[in-house]
C-alpha cells in the first residue's frame, strides 16, 4: 500500500498545508508578556496551547444554610443553631462537574479578577461546610438564621492560536477563538447571620434571600411558637401530603415519565483524505506511534522500516470552520482512530490512545496550523478542550492531554507528507 509522492503532495494541499515560500508571512514576533487577546500576535510555539476569556457573568445572592428559629423572653443569648441545607453550590468550569486542570483553574481566576470579587478556583462545594452557626440573639423575634454566599456563574470560550490571512494578501498567526467554550460555576466566601421580619435590609443582599425565605407573611411566621427551631417548608408539605395526598400528589398521568435511553453510538464511515502523515516533533527524530496492543496509548518513537505504518496517519471526515480544521486521525498500521479514553476524559494528562473509528467528539481534533509554508500544527480535542503534548523528550513518552496545552512549545507537531 505505497503511497506515491505525488498522492502526498496533493492531500498535503488539500488540506491547505502547503503553500509556495512567497504566500508565508515573515516569522512572527516574540510574544507579548501582555495577556492573549482576540486579534493579537502568537508565535509557532503558541500552536499547542490555549488560554480562557470571560464571555458572560451573572452574580446572584444565594443562600446555602437556612433555619427560621424563635427567640422568645428569656431564651436570648448565644445560642448554636443547626441549619438545613438549601443551595449547594459546586464549583465547576469545563467537564463532569469539576474544574478541568490549569485551564479550570484559569478560568475562575480570570472570573475573580473581572468582578473584583474573590472566588474559590478550585473544585470544592457548599455542601462539605459546617451547617451550625453561632449567633448572640439580643432580643425576642423570629429569625431566619442562615449561611449564603455570591453564587458566580457565566459562559467562556477558548483563545488559540492559529493562521489568519492579512487584508494585504500575506499571512499571520493570530489568537484566535477556538473550540473548548464552556460554562462555569463559582462562589464567594460564605457569610453567616441571622435576619428577623422588622429589619430592613438592603436590596439584592444575602440577608435579603434569607429574609424572602423566612417568609415573614405566612402563618407560621405570625403564629407563637415556644423558643426554637421552626419547622422546614419541606417538612409543612410533607405533613400537607399525608393529609391530602390526592390533591397534592396529582394523579399517574400528571407525574413526569423517565426519559428513553439514548442511542447507542454508531461504527463511522470513514471519508479520508488521499496521502498519509507523520506527526513529527519539528527538528527532532521521533514522531506519534500508534499502539499494537489495545491497553496501550501513542507513544513517540522513531520512524524506521519496522514501524509498519504505525506512524502514518490520514485525515479523515475533514471540515474547516473560520479556518481551523477538523478531522478525525486515522492509522494505518492498526485502522483506528485517535481518541482519549472515555473513561480518563476529565482527568489532566489523560494519554491519547486509538479505538475503533465511531461517531465521538473524543475522535475528533481542531488543528491549528502555521503559516503556509509551514508544516506546523496544534491539536485540541473536540470533546475535552484540552491540547496534545508529552512531558519529555523520549522514546516512548506518551502523547497526553493538557488543559492549557504546554506552555514552552511542546505542543507544537509537524504534519509531514509521506
Amino acid at each position: 500500500m505505497a503511497v506515491t509522492a505525488t498522492a502526498a503532495a496533493w492531500a498535503v494541499t488539500a488540506v491547505g498545508l502547503a503553500a509556495s515560500p512567497a504566500a508565508a508571512a515573515p516569522a512572527a514576533a516574540p510574544a507579548a508578556t501582555a495577556a492573549p487577546t482576540l486579534g493579537t500576535a502568537c508565535t509557532v510555539a503558541d500552536l499547542g496551547t490555549r488560554h480562557p476569556y470571560i464571555k458572560t457573568t451573572e452574580v446572584t445572592p444565594t443562600i446555602t444554610h437556612f433555619k427560621g428559629w424563635f427567640v422568645t423572653q428569656g431564651s436570648t443569648g448565644s445560642q448554636s443553631v443547626t441549619t438545613t441545607t438549601q443551595t449547594t453550590i459546586t464549583v465547576s468550569a469545563g467537564l463532569e462537574g469539576k474544574v478541568d486542570g490549569g485551564f479550570g483553574s484559569d478560568v475562575l481566576g480570570k472570573v475573580g479578577a473581572a468582578l473584583g470579587l474573590s472566588v474559590k478556583v478550585e473544585y470544592t462545594s457548599t455542601n462539605t461546610e459546617s451547617s451550625t452557626v453561632a449567633w448572640n440573639f439580643n432580643q425576642p423575634s423570629y429569625y431566619g438564621v442562615y449561611k449564603g454566599t455570591k453564587k458566580v456563574t457565566g459562559t467562556y470560550g477558548s483563545l488559540n492560536c492559529n493562521r489568519v490571512q492579512q487584508g494585504n494578501g500575506s499571512w499571520a498567526l493570530q489568537w484566535i477563538e477556538g473550540s473548548g467554550s464552556g460554562s462555569y460555576t463559582t462562589y464567594t466566601t460564605l457569610e453567616e447571620g441571622a435576619v428577623r421580619c422588622e429589619d430592613t435590609v438592603p436590596a439584592s443582599s444575602i440577608m435579603a434571600k434569607a429574609k424572602i425565605l423566612l417568609d415573614c407573611g405566612s402563618p407560621a411566621a405570625k403564629a407563637q411558637h415556644p423558643a426554637g427551631a421552626v419547622p422546614t417548608t419541606a417538612e409543612q408539605n410533607r405533613d400537607l401530603l399525608a393529609q391530602h395526598p390526592a390533591s397534592i400528589a396529582g394523579t399517574a398521568a400528571e407525574q413526569p415519565k423517565a426519559a428513553a435511553s439514548s442511542t447507542p453510538a454508531v461504527a463511522l464511515a470513514l471519508n479520508c483524505e488521499p496521502g498519509a502523515y507523520r506527526l513529527d516533533l519539528p527538528g527532532k527524530v521521533l514522531n506519534w506511534s500508534a499502539p499494537l496492543l489495545a491497553n496501550d496509548g501513542i507513544r513517540l518513537r522513531e520512524s524506521t522500516f519496522f514501524s509498519a505504518h504505525l506512524d502514518n496517519w490520514r485525515l479523515c471526515n475533514v471540515t474547516e470552520n473560520n479556518g481551523v480544521l477538523e478531522a478525525s486521525l486515522w492509522n494505518w498500521g492498526n485502522g483506528g482512530c485517535a481518541t482519549v479514553p472515555a473513561g480518563i476524559a476529565n482527568q489532566e494528562q489523560a494519554y491519547l490512545t486509538t479505538a475503533n473509528c465511531a461517531e465521538d467528539d473524543l475522535q475528533r481534533f481542531s488543528i491549528y496550523r502555521d503559516v503556509p509554508g509551514s508544516s506546523k500544527v496544534g491539536l485540541q480535542n473536540k470533546y475535552t478542550g484540552a491540547m496534545m503534548g508529552y512531558d519529555r523528550y523520549a522514546d516512548g513518552e506518551l502523547i497526553r492531554q493538557y488543559s492549557s496545552g504546554r506552555q514552552d512549545g511542546t505542543g507544537t507537531f509537524a504534519l509531514t507528507g509521506v
